[in-house]
């Protein structure tokens, strides 16, 4: 059975991402959903000085092995201020010093949603352009604007992009199951 790891770009506890991401993730049939909540991976923030005195940290080296056993990425980014959240972009700068291709190479479906109207359009945009030099294979995107208006717990409650999300889907699982 594939293995889809499901990330919130975010360490909100109620993070609207990560149910995001999670809903997309367990849409793929035939596959097992794991959804890694950054607050299980805490880090300290990352700089050069801290990595020499004392090398990766643990929760790293774990996040790092959790994507590697991936065959697919469900990744959902929260936007602060136009650009990932700092316990996304903390996460990420560990894994790079662990392997430069962050991503592995692995099918990624790549998402942003936000309360407001452009629905994190911002960091996807960031995301989609840097990814693939780190390892992104980025299958397709979504971006889902006014989480609280069309999100419900059995999903996307906009018509229009319900069906947006659904044709996505079947895009990335095609990609997941041919490989």
């Amino acid at each position: 059975m594939k293995k889809i790891i499901a990330i919130g770009g975010s360490n909100s506890k109620k993070s609207i991402n990560k149910k995001l991401a999670s809903f997309v993730a367990n849409q793929i049939k035939n596959t097992e959903t794991i959804v890694a909540d950054l607050n299980d991976y805490a880090l300290p923030l990352y700089g050069i000085d801290l990595e020499t005195e004392s090398g990766i940290p643990e929760n790293a080296v774990k996040l790092n092995e959790l994507l590697e056993s991936a065959d697919g990425l469900v990744i959902s980014l929260a936007e602060h201020n136009g650009s990932y959240s700092v316990a996304f972009k903390n996460a990420y700068d560990w894994l790079s010093r662990i392997n430069g291709k962050v991503w592995k190479n692995k099918p990624m479906f790549l998402m942003a949603t936000s309360p407001g109207g452009r629905g994190g359009a911002t960091v996807l945009q960031t995301a989609k352009a840097g990814f693939p030099y780190l390892g992104g294979n980025i299958i397709t995107d979504f971006s889902l604007p006014a989480f609280y208006d069309n999100f419900s717990e059995t999903g996307i409650t906009h018509e229009a992009l319900a069906a947006e999300l659904e044709l996505k889907i079947s895009e990335f699982s095609n990609a997941i199951h041919t490989l």
